[in-house]
C-alpha cells in the first residue's frame, strides 16, 4: 500500500507540472498562467478539489495512439470562493493547445452536470485552440454537449466564462450562453473565422486581436462584459462578481454587514444633478453617492454608455441597478442600450437580485439607422424583460422622463412596485417645447409674435403637465422625496420588499421579442 501510494503521489507531480517543461515556457512567454496557476487564483487557497486528473482519451489514427497524457488537456473539479462551493473547468493550452476531443469534452459534461446537480456557479477558463481536427466530429458532438448544458444551466446558476487565450468557430458559442465573460488584452481572442478565413472570402486583411480581441468585443460587438489587462486582475475580479451573487435561483444574493449607515444623507446630490434637463452630469457620481461604501461593479462598461447597469450593495444587500447616463447621447435609449439593459434585468430577475432603475432619459434615439436597425423590437427586450421581472423594483425619477422610454424604464404602468421621483422631475409625452410645438401649432403660427407666443406656450404646457406633483398626484408616483434622503428611501423600501411573491402565468416559456 505504501508503494502504491508513494506511485501515486508522484504521478500527481509528473500531472501536475504539466507534459513539457518547454510547453510551460512557452505559455509564459506569451504572458499567460498555467491552467493550474489560474485554478490557485481564482479558488480560495487549498479548497480545490480536482476530479478525472488521470483520464486519457481512447482515440486512434493520427498519432494520437502515442499520446495519451493525462487530464487530455482540460483541468476539472471544484473548490469554493469565500467559503461558497464554484465548480471549474480549466483548459490546458500546454496539451494539444487546449483543444477539445471526446475525453476532454465527456470531464467538462461532468463537471457541468456536477454544478447543475449541486446548485453551485461554474466558471470556464478557456485557452484552447477549439475541436480537436484528429478526433472529427465526436469533438463537434462534444461542443454540442456543452451547449446543450449551458442552456440548461441558463437562469439556474451563475455561468461565467473567462477568455484567457484564443476562443474560435463553435467554442465562441459557449460563453455566449453564459452570464458573464470576462476577457484579457493581447492574450484572448474570440471569433467565429480567423483571420485567415476573413481575408480568403472577404480581401479583408486584419490582426487577431483586431477581429476579435478584448477591446473589440467590449466596446464594439458588446460580447464582453470585463477587459483587463493581465489574468491575476481578471480573476480577482471574478471572485469580486461571485461574492455578489448567489449559488443558483433557488438562493438570494450573499448578505454583508455593512458599515455604512442605512440613515446616511447625500447632501452631494443636491448640488450633483443639474436642474437644466439639457445639463449633463455623470450618472456614475449619483450611484457612487447611495450605495454601501461607494462601491460598484459596473458590467459592459464599455459597451453602449448611454445606459449604466451595475450590481452594487445597499444596507449590505446585492441590488441591480439601471441608470441612464446623461453624459453618453444625453442619456436616450438605443439599440444597443436597450440590449444590454434587457440582458441584465432578465440576469437579475433570474437570480432573485431586486432592481432599482434611475431615470433621466429624453427617449429613444431617432434616426434611420435606428429605425432600419429595428429599435422597435430591440427597445421591446428592455420592455419585456421589466414586465416579465418578478424581483422587487424600484424606479427613482431624478429628472426628466419622456415618452416611451420613460414607460420601458420600469414604470408603474409595467409593474414597478414603487416610484419615487426627486423635485426636478418632469414626466411627459415630450419636451415641452415639441409637445407645444405640436399643440399649439395654429395659435403660434397666427400669432404677431410667434417665439413669443411660443414662449408662452411653452411656458402654460410645463405649468399644467410638466410640474414635479402632476405625476404623483395621479399615483403614478408613490413619493416626491428630497434627494439626500434618497439612500434611506430605497433601503427602507427594498427591506419591505424582500418578501415580496409574484407569480407568473404557468407557460412553457415566454416568446420574447429578438
Amino acid at each position: 500500500m505504501r508503494s502504491g501510494v508513494e506511485e501515486l503521489a508522484s504521478l500527481r507531480r509528473e500531472i501536475a507540472e504539466g507534459p513539457d517543461p518547454a510547453a510551460t515556457q512557452r505559455q509564459r512567454d506569451k504572458g499567460k498562467l498555467t491552467a493550474r496557476e489560474r485554478i490557485e487564483l481564482l479558488l480560495d487557497p487549498g479548497s480545490f478539489q480536482e476530479v478525472e486528473q488521470l483520464r486519457r482519451h481512447r482515440a486512434t489514427g493520427f498519432g494520437l495512439e502515442a499520446k495519451k497524457p493525462h487530464t487530455d488537456g482540460v483541468i476539472t473539479g471544484w473548490g469554493t470562493v469565500e467559503g461558497r462551493t464554484v465548480f471549474v473547468y480549466a483548459h490546458d493550452f500546454r496539451i494539444f493547445g487546449g483543444a477539445l476531443g471526446e475525453a476532454h469534452a465527456e470531464k467538462i459534461h461532468k463537471i457541468m452536470d456536477m454544478a447543475i446537480a449541486a446548485g453551485a456557479p461554474l466558471v470556464s477558463l478557456n485557452d484552447g485552440a477549439g475541436a480537436r481536427i484528429q478526433e472529427g466530429v465526436t469533438a463537434l458532438a462534444g461542443y454540442g454537449g456543452i451547449f446543450q448544458r449551458n442552456t440548461k444551466a441558463s437562469g439556474v446558476i451563475p455561468q461565467i466564462s473567462v477568455m484567457l487565450g484564443p476562443c474560435a468557430g463553435g467554442a465562441a458559442y459557449s460563453p455566449a450562453l453564459t452570464d458573464f465573460v470576462f476577457m484579457v488584452r493581447e492574450t484572448s481572442q474570440m471569433f467565429i473565422t480567423g483571420p485567415d478565413v476573413v481575408k480568403a472570402v472577404t480581401g479583408e486583411e486584419i490582426s487577431q486581436n483586431g477581429l476579435g480581441g478584448a477591446d473589440v468585443h467590449a466596446e464594439t460587438s458588446g460580447v464582453c462584459h470585463f477587459a483587463y489587462d493581465d489574468e491575476e486582475t481578471c480573476l480577482a475580479e471574478v471572485r469580486y462578481l461571485l461574492s455578489l451573487l448567489p449559488q443558483n435561483n433557488r438562493e438570494r444574493p450573499p448578505a454583508t454587514a455593512p458599515d455604512d449607515p442605512a440613515d446616511r444623507r447625500c447632501e452631494e446630490l443636491l448640488d450633483l444633478v443639474p436642474a437644466d434637463g439639457n445639463r449633463p452630469y455623470d450618472m456614475r457620481a449619483v450611484i457612487e453617492s447611495l450605495v454601501d461604501d461607494g462601491d460598484f461593479l459596473e458590467i459592459h462598461e464599455r459597451w453602449a454608455g448611454n445606459v449604466i447597469v451595475a450590481l452594487a450593495r445597499l444596507d449590505g444587500q446585492t441590488v441591480g441597478i439601471v441608470a441612464n447616463q446623461p453624459q453618453s447621447l444625453a442619456g436616450v435609449l438605443d439599440i444597443n442600450a436597450s440590449e444590454k439593459a434587457a440582458r441584465f434585468v432578465q440576469m437579475c430577475d433570474a437570480f432573485n437580485i431586486p432592481l432599482v432603475t434611475l431615470l433621466d432619459v429624453p427617449g429613444f434615439l431617432p434616426g434611420v439607422d435606428q429605425e432600419h436597425g429595428g429599435i422597435i423590437r430591440h427597445g421591446a427586450k428592455l420592455l419585456y424583460a421589466y414586465c416579465n421581472a418578478t424581483v422587487p423594483r424600484i424606479q427613482l425619477i431624478l429628472r426628466k422622463a419622456y415618452g416611451g422610454a420613460y414607460i420601458v424604464m420600469d414604470s408603474r404602468s409595467v409593474g414597478a412596485d414603487l416610484s419615487y421621483a426627486w423635485p426636478t422631475n418632469e414626466i411627459a409625452v415630450m419636451g415641452a417645447e415639441g409637445a407645444a410645438n405640436v399643440i399649439f401649432r395654429r395659435q403660434i403660427a397666427g400669432a404677431d409674435d410667434p417665439e413669443a407666443m411660443r414662449a408662452r406656450m411653452v411656458k402654460e404646457y410645463k405649468a399644467e403637465l410638466m410640474h414635479p406633483y402632476y405625476a404623483a398626484e395621479r399615483g403614478l408616483v408613490d413619493d416626491v422625496i428630497d434627494p439626500a434622503e434618497t439612500r434611506e428611501v430605497l433601503i427602507r423600501s427594498l427591506h419591505m420588499l424582500r418578501t415580496k411573491h409574484a407569480e407568473l402565468p404557468s407557460r412553457k416559456h415566454g416568446n420574447p421579442p429578438q
